[in-house]
C-alpha cells in the first residue's frame, strides 16, 4: 500500500484574498474621497482615472488598458465629462479622433486619490510591518510584470 501525502489547501484561494483586499482598500479610498468633497467619483470611474495619460488618451487606448469595451469606457467618459472631471479635445495629430484629458478638477481628484492611496499604504505598513508590505508590493509587481509584460505606471490612481 502506497502512502500519499496530503497537501493542505488554504481555506481561501489567493484570488479571493486579493479581491477582498482590493475592495477594502477601494472602499476606504472612496470614503476618504467623499470626506474631501469628491462625492461624485465612483469605483467605475477608475477605468479612466487609472489609465489616462497626463497629456490625455484616446478612448480606444483607455478601453484597451482597462480591458473593457470602447462602449463601456465611453459611458464612463460621458459621465466624467458631465461631472466636470474630463474633457474631449481634438487629437493633435489625427483630426478625426478625440483625446480625453483630465480637467483641473479631474487632476485634483486624481492627485487626492494618489495621496489617499499613499496614506492607506503607509497605514498598512505601520500595522503589518514596512518590510512585509514592501515584500508584498515587490512580489505583486513581479507577478504583474511577468504575466502582463508591464507594471502600471506610478501615476495610476483611482480604481
Amino acid at each position: 500500500m502506497t502512502k500519499t501525502t496530503e497537501i493542505s489547501t488554504p481555506s481561501r484561494p489567493l484570488p479571493a484574498l486579493l479581491d477582498n483586499t482590493k475592495h477594502l482598500v477601494i472602499d476606504e479610498l472612496h470614503r476618504r474621497l467623499d470626506e474631501q468633497g469628491y462625492t461624485t467619483i465612483r469605483e467605475s470611474h477608475g477605468c479612466v482615472f487609472r489609465f489616462i495619460d497626463a497629456e490625455g488618451s484616446r478612448l480606444t487606448d483607455l478601453a484597451d488598458s482597462a480591458n473593457l469595451t470602447k462602449q463601456a469606457v465611453g459611458e464612463v467618459v460621458d459621465d466624467l465629462e458631465r461631472l466636470g472631471y474630463v474633457e474631449r479635445a481634438p487629437h493633435p495629430v489625427d483630426g478625426r479622433a478625440k483625446i480625453i484629458r483630465l480637467t483641473e478638477q479631474g487632476q485634483e481628484g486624481q492627485a487626492a486619490a494618489r495621496r489617499i492611496f499613499a496614506d492607506i499604504e503607509r497605514e498598512l505598513a505601520q500595522r503589518f510591518g514596512e518590510r512585509r508590505m514592501a515584500t508584498l508590493r515587490e512580489v505583486l509587481e513581479e507577478i504583474t510584470t511577468e504575466r502582463i509584460g508591464f507594471a502600471e505606471p506610478e501615476s495610476a490612481a483611482v480604481a
